[in-house]
């Protein structure tokens, strides 16, 4: 952290921003430190493109953020061509009827810290590291040194101000468009070390911190491009692994914008923007020694010693992880109300978002996803104690930023998105854990759910049931179980006639019927949800209880 102290401010009374748009501070206003400031910057996925404020209370997580936060004070120049600039410090609010992450980034921080923050924003979508952003010899928006400027400004507003600050961090979130040149893309870790140095010099700022951004390997980009987003993360890596002052924080398992056609976006949207400031949040303040745990593991498991634990494990993508489906909303649901205990009778085990989120071992069956989420465990695991199967466990890894082929053996070239040798070793290590503790283990299936995004490219949709039937050999080999029983749910695929060619559902269903321990299972009779490929809180509900009614009729 770069402290910066006024002399002047040693001898008068430490001064906040103003309360109010951007008049000037009052002796009135007394800080017990310096204002943290922190600066977002990038490309679209910063600005918060194809977001809307109307729709953030469709999201009960984040309601209310499309109100201004009067004790957080916001300077920014958005945009390419047309740029929307603030008339120096205004109070944090959505500018121009887009959500950008800082809205859900400052309400995280300012409930867990008692300080003042600021946010300097410069972002522009479509805009190159290699090239707008390039330190040296900036091209194109010339990016580099509009943001140097603009926070010099701000920071200059605040010494005119005599108002005590200290820089906090950077937050960056680009490189999809470095993609498209191969020179910008194949330099883009070079190009990002020199563009932290620079930003640290510029700002006589040697320990400057930085927060670089995961591109978001859900898009339709993170599918048929993956081998050149793949490219970008290699240099991000490179940056974040080699500078211990900067940090790579996951982002591609965040909500994404459902498009038109047959689904697939390019850019967060409003879910995905407000998840995405939460975790540049947290990482911020795991940093600082100021996140907050939950402290929900199981001190003795709920099982009597020397009996035989039935383990039931739960895998797949976006709705096997739950990214629609709300607690706040269960409530409403019927038997919801039910499923907002923990069950304590229940074990739990998880890895969600790619390891994003992991369990403390084994914990109660109850609500656990990274944004008040939650997905089918919590009726699938219900249905199954209502339906008299005694010690139930349950273990869950999805990724909700996956497509089929990261689960099967061989992978893609996208190698750092391979999720097979985890996934193995997590159900493995989920059997062993049992049995360490003197129980005996059956695995009683694996339930994994279809990629929703691959039935909306028709390349991975094409491919599906063969990439499907390669996971479930492979792990029954790696298992050592000849006979694991598997258990394939699929919703209706994408309807539209870019895919409709490839009968997907027929595929998976002959695979499974050449397979007598495979149990394809089509959940047709879903509730309505909202926009095709995600389900919501109810349709979750609903689908964690055919799950268990498809184990106990095969029983």
């Amino acid at each position: 952290m770069i402290l910066r102290l006024l002399v002047a401010a040693v001898l008068a009374p430490v001064l906040v921003l103003p309360a109010q748009g951007a008049a000037d501070p009052t002796p009135g206003d007394a800080a017990r430190e310096p204002v943290r400031v922190f600066i977002f910057a990038g490309q679209s996925n910063m600005v918060g493109s194809d977001s809307k404020v109307r729709d953030i209370e469709r999201f009960p997580p984040f309601a209310g953020l499309g109100e201004p936060q009067e004790k957080v004070r916001f300077q920014y120049c958005i945009g390419r061509e047309q740029k929307m600039r603030s008339d120096g410090w205004v109070e944090l609010e959505p500018v121009n009827g887009v959500v950008g992450p800082e809205l859900s980034f400052a309400r995280e921080v300012t409930g867990a810290i008692d300080a003042p923050i600021a946010i300097i924003k410069c972002a522009a979508g479509g805009t190159h590291l290699g090239g707008d952003w390039n330190p040296d010899e900036p091209s194109g928006f010339e990016m580099y040194p509009l943001t140097m400027e603009l926070v010099r400004s701000a920071l200059a507003d605040l010494d005119r101000k005599k108002v005590p600050y200290r820089l906090e961090g950077v937050m960056w979130h680009q490189g999809e468009n470095d993609m498209f040149n191969e020179d910008y893309q194949r330099n883009y870790g070079e190009n990002l070390a020199n563009f932290v140095a620079r930003w640290r010099k510029d700002l006589d700022a040697p320990e400057l911190r930085f927060y670089v951004g995961e591109l978001c390997t859900k898009t339709i980009w993170g599918m048929d491009l993956r081998p050149r987003m793949h490219a970008i993360s290699v240099g991000q890596r490179a940056v974040t692994d080699a500078d211990p002052l900067s940090e790579y924080v996951p982002t591609s398992h965040v909500g994404v914008e459902i498009g038109g056609g047959v689904g697939l976006h390019y850019h967060y949207g409003t879910l995905g923007q407000l998840e995405h400031g939460v975790n540049y949040a947290r990482a911020y303040l795991r940093n600082i020694g100021a996140l907050k745990g939950e402290d929900r593991g199981l001190d003795k498991l709920p099982y009597r010693r020397g009996r035989t634990v039935k383990l039931f494990v739960l895998a797949g993508h976006r709705n096997m992880e739950g990214e629609r489906a709300f607690v706040q909303e269960l409530a409403s649901v019927k038997g919801g109300k039910a499923l907002l205990k923990d069950r304590r009778e229940v074990a739990f085990r998880y890895s969600v978002g790619g390891d994003f989120k992991v369990s403390d071992g084994w914990e109660p069956l109850g609500p656990c996803g990274p944004y008040d989420t939650f997905g089918p465990e919590l009726s699938f695991g219900a249905a199954l104690v209502d339906g008299k199967v005694k010690d139930v466990a349950i273990a869950k890894f999805t990724h909700s930023g996956s497509q089929i082929i990261d689960w099967t053996p061989d992978g893609s070239v996208a190698v750092s998105r391979n999720l097979y040798p985890r996934f193995i070793e997590f159900v493995a290590a989920s059997v062993k854990e049992l049995r360490s503790k003197g129980y005996r283990v059956e695995l009683e299936g694996i339930f994994y759910h279809v990629g929703e995004n691959d039935m909306s490219f028709g390349p991975f949709r094409r491919g599906a049931a063969a990439r499907i039937g390669e996971l479930i050999e492979a792990s029954r080999a790696d298992l050592k179980d000849k006979k694991l029983a598997w258990f394939v749910s699929q919703q209706p695929p994408t309807d539209h006639e870019d895919v409709n060619g490839i009968d997907v559902t027929a595929a998976v269903a002959a695979m499974a019927e050449a397979d007598r321990y495979t149990t394809h299972l089509l959940v047709e009779d879903l509730p309505p949800q909202e926009k095709q490929l995600v389900i919501s809180t109810e349709g979750i509900v609903a689908l964690g209880a055919q799950l268990a009614a498809a184990y106990l009729a095969s029983q």
